[in-house]
C-alpha cells in the first residue's frame, strides 16, 4: 500500500502541521508526565489502527527509557499489573475519548478515576493529548502513512 499523498509536499500540509505541532509543545510544557502522555499516544494509535503514529511513539518512549514489557503490554493494560493506577486511570480516559462513537462521551466514572490521580490542569492537558493524537491518527491513515522507518527525534518537538 503506497500513501494516498504526501502532506509535506502540498502548500497546506506544512501549515497545517505547524499548528498541530505548537499544540502539542503545549502539552508538553504541561505537568502531565511524558510517560504518561506516551502511554496516551500509543493507545489511541493503536486504537486507530495508525502505524505511523505507533511507529514515532513507541520509540521515543523506548528511547526516553520505557521499559519494553510496558510497551508490548499496552493494548492489553486492563490484564496486567505494569502500569500504575494514574496511567490506568488515563488510559481508560483515551479508550473512551477515543471512541466517542461507541460509548457516547465519556462516562462520569471514568472521569472519577482520572480526577482521583490527576488536577484540572493534568486533566485538561490530557483531553487535549487525546484530541490531537487522534487527529493526528487521523491524518496519517486517512493518507496512508506507513510505519516503520521513524528514526528517534525526526520529528522532535
Amino acid at each position: 500500500m503506497d500513501a494516498r499523498l504526501n502532506p509535506f509536499a502540498t502548500e497546506f500540509g506544512p501549515k497545517f502541521g505547524k499548528q498541530l505541532v505548537l499544540a502539542d509543545k503545549a502539552i508538553a510544557g504541561s505537568e502531565l508526565p511524558t510517560a504518561t502522555a506516551e502511554l496516551i499516544r500509543i493507545r489511541a494509535s493503536q486504537i486507530n489502527g495508525c502505524g505511523g503514529c505507533l511507529d514515532m511513539h513507541v520509540k521515543e518512549a523506548a528511547h526516553a527509557g520505557e521499559s519494553a514489557v510496558r510497551l508490548s503490554l499496552v493494548a492489553a493494560w486492563r490484564e496486567t499489573t505494569v502500569f500504575t493506577e494514574a496511567e490506568r486511570a488515563a488510559l481508560e480516559l483515551t479508550e473512551e475519548g477515543t471512541r466517542l462513537a461507541d460509548s457516547r462521551g465519556i462516562t462520569d466514572d471514568v472521569w472519577a478515576r482520572a480526577a482521583k490521580h490527576y488536577d484540572d490542569e493534568q486533566l485538561m492537558a490530557i483531553v487535549s493529548l487525546i484530541a490531537l493524537i487522534n487527529a493526528f491518527n487521523r491524518l496519517m491513515v486517512m493518507t496512508q502513512q506507513r510505519g516503520g522507518d521513524y528514526q528517534v527525534g525526526q520529528l522532535s518537538l
